[in-house]
């Protein structure tokens, strides 16, 4: 990552990474952050896509960023072998469609051998998540995935303190992701971002759980490095008429003795984007909320807790290297979105120069995504039998 503050001049810098997109087109949200997100550090260049789900559609959004109409395809399938075929073709493609389209336009990107980058949840089922991870074995391209929360130099930080043994042998794991836009029947209003992640065929058979269920669940994992093996769960959809749920409850159980628990709501009032978590150990506690990302509680045992600042004194190694801008400055969620691109960047041309990857370099993969899927069928399934404990899939 390139310090902000540094004025020393660099040597040449190398070809952007040609970039493709599929989804993201008209009406979309999140299209739009992973653009900004690819930009931040000047490592892409978005050269294709098929941006939306009707070729007239994708035409017309295509020409709104700029793209060649040339390369403004139809559908991914024909995208994937146009751009193979082409000298100067993408080098990864970026999926950020609803999530029934994730696994069948990362595999026909995989089989071209381009490297993908796709939003979560890896797929809709646990099948088509472990396809995907066999495929991509097969293919050896880089295969990341966006849990982009991964990202924030604190939650680096305190990734770091854990793995270090700064609070001792996790004992306890409590994360949440509340939201509110989902209170009431939104999508019986025509409101396309809810439409989509309440219905079945789209979504898949999780609702919050999918949709933010998965982000705690992958923080958790990354923050803490420990798997929990088994859960208890229960899923609610408490606004009338909707297909999926809306509420997640669930108990965790990790090996080695930990025990967790993850809620996740999107029918909490007064709650816009609040994903906290706190991890807890033998010797001292870590508290991080997202809406304050620039902090992180540390709490030794015995001690008066203080507050590491980005930046600041107390900071470590592992959050300064994923910091742009001075202390006292904010940097929130698209520098943390912008972290993954750029950690992928880093993994592709490593790639491309025949090189191993950097051993710093961190990114979500396709193990993550996997993961997510596994978490969300053991969750239904528990759920359904009356929150019995279900072992997770590896």
């Amino acid at each position: 990552m390139i310090d902000a503050t540094d004025k020393t001049p660099s040597a040449a810098a190398p070809r952007r990474i040609r970039l493709g997109m599929v989804g993201g087109g008209e009406g979309a949200f999140i299209g739009a952050v992973h653009r900004m997100a690819a930009r931040l550090d000047g490592d892409y260049e978005l050269v294709a896509g098929t941006l939306s789900s009707t070729p007239e559609k994708s035409l017309r959004s295509g020409a709104a960023l700029g793209l060649d109409p040339a390369r403004s395809y139809p559908d991914f399938a024909t995208m994937a072998k146009a751009e193979a075929a082409r000298p100067d073709g993408i080098d990864a493609v970026s999926i950020v469609t609803p999530n029934h389209r994730h696994a069948p336009a990362a595999l026909a990107f995989l089989e071209q051998g381009i490297h993908v980058i796709c939003d979560k949840p890896l797929a809709t089922s646990l099948a088509e998540a472990r396809a995907l991870r066999e495929a991509a074995a097969k293919s050896g391209v880089i295969f990341a995935v966006t849990y982009n929360y991964s990202g924030y130099p604190m939650v680096r930080q305190a990734r770091a303190m854990i793995a270090a043994g700064e609070i001792g042998a996790v004992r306890v794991i409590q994360v949440e992701y509340a939201q509110d836009w989902l209170s009431e029947p939104v999508e019986q209003t025509g409101q396309k971002q809810a439409a989509w992640r309440t219905d079945p065929a789209q979504s898949g058979a999780g609702g919050a759980i999918g949709d933010i269920g998965t982000h705690a669940y992958q923080l958790a994992h990354f923050m803490s490095g420990l798997d929990p093996v088994a859960l208890s769960a229960e899923l609610t959809s408490f606004v009338p008429g909707r297909r999926l749920d809306d509420n997640v409850q669930v108990n965790l159980r990790y090996a080695g003795g930990a025990r967790g628990t993850l809620w996740a709501s999107q029918v909490a009032p007064g709650n816009e984007n609040g994903l906290r978590i706190r991890i807890y150990g033998e010797k001292g506690g870590l508290e991080w909320a997202q809406e304050h990302p620039n902090q992180l509680r540390w709490s030794p045992l015995g001690e008066a807790p203080r507050i590491i600042a980005r930046g600041a004194a107390g900071a470590n190694a592992s959050a300064a290297r994923v910091t742009r801008v001075p202390s006292g400055h904010p940097e929130g969620y698209l520098e943390a979105f912008a972290t993954i691109y750029t950690e992928v960047a880093r993994a592709i041309r490593a790639r491309q120069a025949g090189a191993a990857l950097p051993a710093e370099v961190d990114f979500p993969t396709i193990a993550d995504g996997f993961a997510g899927m596994a978490f969300i069928e053991a969750a239904i399934a528990s759920s359904r039998d009356d929150g019995r404990w279900t072992t997770i899939a590896t």
